[in-house]
């Protein structure tokens, strides 16, 4: 009968810092433990020790490792072990809010036991999320996690000069005309890839909304170039857009109709 998967215990750690020490390698050391090479790469990364003050001191430590190991799994048990915890984050899950705002909210409070956003991610797909389906009213709706190293990184999208907080008074204020907020509104994925541009102008609150078939910033742009094209320029002065993929295009819109970001 195959083995089942089991954590590595205390044990085993004294052995693979002894057989580091004795500079095996991983491979070597995964068949000596019966482990696959990836589940020994996987501890040693993550287990390591590291101190910032004297570098000579890193290293692979079994009482450390094992240490570290298991307070990241006494993190995701509070969920567990607090039912209160665990149905706060349930309830808030399912009224749309993402792991980071719900992290973010407790650490605000000061909240006596708190959790990481990544704590939560997991609960949301450990089998008691699963048999509740939490996923579903996570931020992208995937029945099964992304593993990290697989998710997409992104370089910087926009410039740090391109901050709200720099926004002219007159504009934040809602003191001249012609100055446009921006925001795309999706629907659920049953509905297909289409989703609504809508676009409110400060002062007099008057909206537009546009019709997108799908995400891609220069569409969208596109859209917003021949609605605006036709205003006066002092109807159209600047846009206020958040951070989405969507409007990455944003340089496109402003030198095709001179209206700022």
């Amino acid at each position: 009968m195959e083995r089942t998967y089991s954590h590595i215990d205390l044990d085993e750690r004294r052995k693979i810092a002894r057989w580091r020490m004795a500079g095996l390698s991983v491979s070597i050391i995964a068949e000596k433990l019966g482990r696959h090479r990836s589940t020994i790469f996987r501890e040693i990364k993550r287990n390591m020790f590291v101190d910032k003050v004297v570098p000579d001191l890193n290293g692979y430590y079994c009482v450390a490792a094992h240490d570290m190991a298991r307070d990241r799994r006494a993190k995701l048990r509070k969920l567990a072990r607090y039912s209160h915890v665990r149905q706060s984050v349930i309830e808030r899950i399912m009224h749309g809010w993402s792991p980071q705002q719900i992290a973010g909210r407790m650490r605000l409070e000061q909240h006596p036991i708190s959790v990481s956003h990544e704590t939560i991610y997991k609960f949301a797909y450990s089998a008691d999320g699963q048999a509740i389906k939490l996923w579903r009213h996570l931020p992208e709706h995937r029945a099964r996690r992304r593993p990290r190293h697989a998710r997409r990184k992104h370089g910087q999208r926009f410039s740090p000069e391109l901050n709200i907080l720099r926004r002219p008074e007159v504009v934040a204020d809602r003191k001249q005309f012609g100055h446009w907020e921006c925001d795309l509104i999706q629907f659920r994925k049953k509905f297909g890839k289409a989703n609504v541009t809508s676009l409110v102008e400060r002062v007099s609150r008057f909206a537009i909304f546009l019709r997108n078939n799908d995400r891609q910033s220069r569409p969208v742009m596109d859209g917003l170039v021949r609605t605006l094209q036709a205003l006066p320029h002092l109807a159209r002065r600047s846009i206020t857009f958040d951070r989405g993929t969507e409007f990455t295009d944003w340089p496109y819109l402003q030198a095709s109709i001179g209206t700022q970001t």
